[in-house]
Order: C-alpha cells, then sequence, then structure tokens
C-alpha cells in the first residue's frame, strides 16, 4: 500500500516536472502542451488515425528543447555566404560526390535521363541534405514536429506536417523507431517533408514501395521528381558566377538600375535579394561578363531571363540565376542553399 502511493507520488511528480519543461520549451504558448497534445489527438483521430498509432508515437514525448534552439539559429541565417559555401562546397564533399556518383552511376544515369534532371544536380541535392546518404538525422521525427507544431512560430505548417507524418506510419511505410531524420522533420537521404514524400516520392524501380529512407533508386527518383515538378529546365544550367563593373560606382548604379522592388510572394525571403529578371543580352549591354572577363553566352533560341544576386554585398561574388535556381529555392528557400548546390553540381559536373 504504501510502496503504491509512493510510486503514484513519484509519478506524479515526474508527470508535473514534465509538463513544466514542457511548458518552459515553448514559452510562447499560453495552452499547456498537455491540453493542446490531446485536442490535436482528437482532430488525428477524426482524420483516420488509428489509436494504436497514436498511442505508439506519442507515448512519453515531449517537446524537444534542442529543436527549438536549432529552429532559431539555422545556418541559411546565422553565416556569412563565404563561410557557409567555404563549408557545404568543400573539396571533401566534391570529392566525396565524384566517388559516390560513380558507384551509383548505374542507379542515377538512367533515373536522371528518365526524369529529365541532370545527375549533377540531384547528386548535390543529395550531398546537401545528407552528405550522399551519409547522414539522415538522428531525430524523432514525431516528436520533432509535435515539438514545432507546438511552438507559435510557424504552427500552421508543422501541424499539416506532423498530421502527414501520422499517415505515412499509418499507412505502413516505415515503423516510428525507423522514423529519424532531420531536426526539423525532413526525412530520407533527400530530406523530404512528409507532405512531399506525398506529393513527390518515386518509386524509381517499380517495386511497389516508395523508400527514400534506403532504395537510393527511390532517392533519386525523388528528388528528380521534385525538381521537375518545379518547373526544372533540362536544357539550361542553374546560372553562373559572373564579373561585374570593377568601378565601385558603376557596380551600384548598375544594382540600383536593375533593383526589384515587388519580388515574388512565393520565397519572398529569398527572392527579395535579387534584381528584375534581364535577358543576357541585356545583362551584357550593361557591362556585366563572364568572371574570366569573356561575353555572355549568346542563346540562339531563346534568351534566358537571370536575375543578379550578390550574397555577400556590393563588394562580394556576383551571380546571374536562371529559372533552375528558382526550382532549387522550391526545395529550400534560402540563397545560400541554392548557390551551395549550384556551386557543388559545377564541381560534380
Amino acid at each position: 500500500m504504501i510502496r503504491a502511493l509512493f510510486i503514484t507520488i513519484i509519478t506524479s511528480i515526474l508527470l508535473f516536472s514534465a509538463s513544466a519543461h514542457a511548458q518552459r520549451v515553448v514559452a510562447d504558448n499560453p495552452v499547456s502542451f498537455e491540453d493542446w497534445l490531446a485536442e490535436f489527438k482528437l482532430e488525428a483521430k477524426a482524420e483516420g488515425i488509428s489509436q494504436e498509432i497514436l498511442d505508439l508515437t506519442f507515448a512519453d514525448l515531449i517537446p524537444n528543447p534542442k529543436v527549438i534552439e536549432l529552429d532559431r539559429r539555422q545556418p541559411e541565417f546565422t553565416q556569412t555566404s563565404k563561410e557557409y559555401i567555404r563549408v557545404r562546397v568543400s573539396e571533401t564533399r566534391v570529392k566525396n560526390g565524384i566517388k559516390r556518383m560513380a558507384e551509383t552511376k548505374p542507379i542515377l544515369d538512367p533515373a536522371a535521363q528518365k526524369i529529365g534532371v541532370q545527375k549533377r544536380f540531384i547528386a548535390a541535392i543529395w550531398g546537401m541534405e545528407t552528405n550522399y546518404g551519409a547522414y539522415t538525422g538522428n531525430f524523432n521525427i514525431v516528436r520533432s514536429l509535435m515539438t514545432l507544431s507546438y511552438d507559435m512560430r510557424r504552427s500552421a505548417f508543422f501541424r499539416k506536417e506532423l498530421h502527414k507524418a501520422l499517415l505515412i506510419l499509418q499507412e505502413g511505410h516505415i515503423t516510428p523507431e525507423e522514423m529519424i531524420g532531420s531536426w526539423a522533420g525532413a526525412m530520407g537521404q533527400g530530406q523530404f517533408m512528409p507532405t512531399s514524400f506525398f506529393a513527390y516520392a518515386y518509386d524509381m524501380d517499380e517495386d511497389g514501395k516508395k523508400d527514400i529512407w534506403t532504395n537510393e533508386a527511390d532517392v533519386f527518383g525523388s528528388i528528380g521528381n521534385y525538381l521537375e515538378r518545379h518547373g526544372w529546365r533540362p536544357d539550361q544550367t542553374w546560372g553562373r558566377e559572373i564579373k561585374m563593373p570593377d568601378d565601385m560606382a558603376a557596380r551600384q548604379a548598375l544594382v540600383d538600375l536593375t533593383h526589384e522592388p515587388n519580388p515574388p510572394r512565393s520565397c519572398k525571403r529569398a527572392l527579395s535579394a535579387h534584381s528584375k529578371k534581364y535577358s543576357l543580352d541585356q545583362w551584357q549591354e550593361m557591362g556585366v561578363r563572364n568572371l574570366d572577363g569573356s561575353d555572355l553566352p549568346k542563346v540562339t533560341s531563346t534568351n534566358i531571363e537571370a536575375t543578379l544576386l550578390m550574397p555577400g554585398g556590393i563588394d562580394g561574388p556576383a551571380y546571374l540565376t536562371y529559372q533552375n535556381f528558382r526550382t532549387i529555392l522550391t526545395y529550400n528557400c534560402s540563397n545560400l542553399y541554392g548557390l551551395g548546390v549550384s556551386l557543388l553540381s559545377d564541381r560534380l559536373k
């Protein structure tokens, strides 16, 4: 009797401590974590998620403070462009990429050809996301998405992703124990969010499964399918690093002249740093040249429209970016991420 009472008291203390800790993790949410989770479970059950899956996935889960910490200091927002590119387009990553492309050539080449996306871009995203499949994350996906759903910063977005993650489990694509990935909820070698899994995961080897975790054919097909479905142009590259006028006053005048006051709403945060679109002929007339000083390409059939991007400021590296760069931004709305993928793809060419 005394032992049972003792256990009950200790359990109550632990639950209260966990609840208090969860509330501290996301201090801005006025609703207690227990109330929020109870309401979410009712909503998920109404949408067809079984009680078994809910019990299995949410048992003893509380918000993860590490996830909130990482969400507040993402490298795309805290590192300089030079630091970001140096780390992500390192000689080691380039060498590993060339090696992995050679090893997977019998799988990668037909996948790229079938989907219609150059293999170097598929490999570059593969390399940027998980170091060519070597590291796919060690966070409990449900716990991460639950934490970010309970957090107030982007709760609606992550709540939707949490529902889809439960549906992946419900359909038996993977077990809860194996559903491990990034702190933000991305999974597999291509780091797909749950909604992207349902929209773009591709059964490349036609075995009836869409395995983005261990099946490299499906991994390559899924990355390529994502890009193709977002407007990829297989006849173009991503853009190019260019040489601006040497005179700083002339360079500033060019930036002022081409400034885009009304960037598109989609990916506005990244595209607000881009100029208006001009053809390569027009950029040539305005004094822009290839990095080696030669003329920009002459496109005979249809001229390519490009925007100017200078992530390091007026005296830093400058790039002209094409449609495919915008497609890469749909994968991760960060100019530094887009440049990382693009420059890595050039080294893997």
